[in-house]
């Protein structure tokens, strides 16, 4: 998804120094030569500069990624920054649609992730401060989601969990690749998941007729074996003997068997009975 985020590149200005923003609320800092980018991510720092030269024509690069003083002030005056402060954005430069999706976006190169939908649903971003989740928080709450923090290992972590969220974050991004994909696996899983819910569903009816019917022929050969099947009546002594021919066969179907044929509510009753009698048997 990373990859798909690296190669887009703002096309407003105004949306490139939002991107500017993002990148350096996670990966710049001030020192007194300058400010310092430091990231393990070559692709991330490449797109950095290229975006400060795009934009503010910020060309010598450091090999270890020092921003000089001289364009330091440049970089500072198009952020609107009256300070070194980087790990937020100031408000004007986020204050249109496009520009908001455009730090998001660089933000999330540097210290966001996604997991896998396959295994679970996951989108979070890892903020330095509580000042910088707060914007993420805004940010995404403005979206349209809804957002939630934990603090992990000293860090402040901005996540979401649902699904059809996530899904909206990466079109916000602008991963169309990485929003179709995620899209179809959540799909595909929603489906496994419902066909598992329902044979699950089906094998537990199944297991509670199969107790039932089992229990219903106990309590029909205690009665037997006691001498008191005599003492069902005709309607009684009918779904005892369609029981006892039919173990397996539903209550609904065995119904229809009976002269004349009752539903599945009417056999259920007179089993119930039955049962009702061997149980007070039992009992004295």
């Amino acid at each position: 998804m990373k990859k798909e985020l690296l190669t887009i590149t703002p096309q407003a200005r105004h949306c490139r120094i939002a991107e500017i923003a993002g990148i350096s609320a996670c990966i710049a800092k001030s020192v007194p030569e300058g400010i310092m980018v430091e990231t393990e991510n070559a692709a991330v720092f490449e797109k950095y500069f290229t975006l400060l030269e795009q934009t503010i024509n910020i060309k010598d690069v450091d090999p270890k990624g020092l921003i000089s003083v001289t364009d330091q002030k440049k970089l500072l005056e198009v952020l609107k920054k009256n300070d070194a402060d980087l790990m937020t954005a100031e408000p004007v430069v986020i204050q249109q649609d496009c520009c908001r999706r455009s730090f998001l976006r660089g933000f999330f190169l540097c210290a966001g992730s996604v997991s896998n939908p396959e295994k679970s649903y996951h989108f979070e971003m890892v903020c330095k401060s509580q000042a910088q989740a707060d914007q993420v928080m805004s940010l995404l709450l403005g979206a349209g989601t809804c957002p939630r923090m934990i603090v992990r290992k000293g860090h402040q972590v901005v996540y979401l969990k649902e699904g059809d969220q996530i899904e909206t974050i990466l079109g916000i991004l602008g991963a169309s690749k990485a929003f179709m994909r995620f899209e179809n696996t959540r799909i595909l899983k929603e489906m496994r998941e419902n066909v598992n819910r329902q044979v699950n569903c089906e094998t537990s009816n199944i297991r509670k007729s199969v107790s039932a019917a089992v229990r219903q022929i106990e309590d029909i050969r205690f009665l037997q074996e006691n001498g008191s099947y005599s003492l069902l009546n005709d309607n009684l002594r009918e779904a005892a003997e369609l029981r006892l021919q039919f173990p397996d066969m539903p209550l609904n179907e065995l119904g229809k068997r009976c002269l004349p044929p009752v539903g599945k509510s009417g056999i259920n009753h007179r089993l119930r009975k039955i049962g009702q009698i061997a149980d007070s048997i039992r009992n004295k």
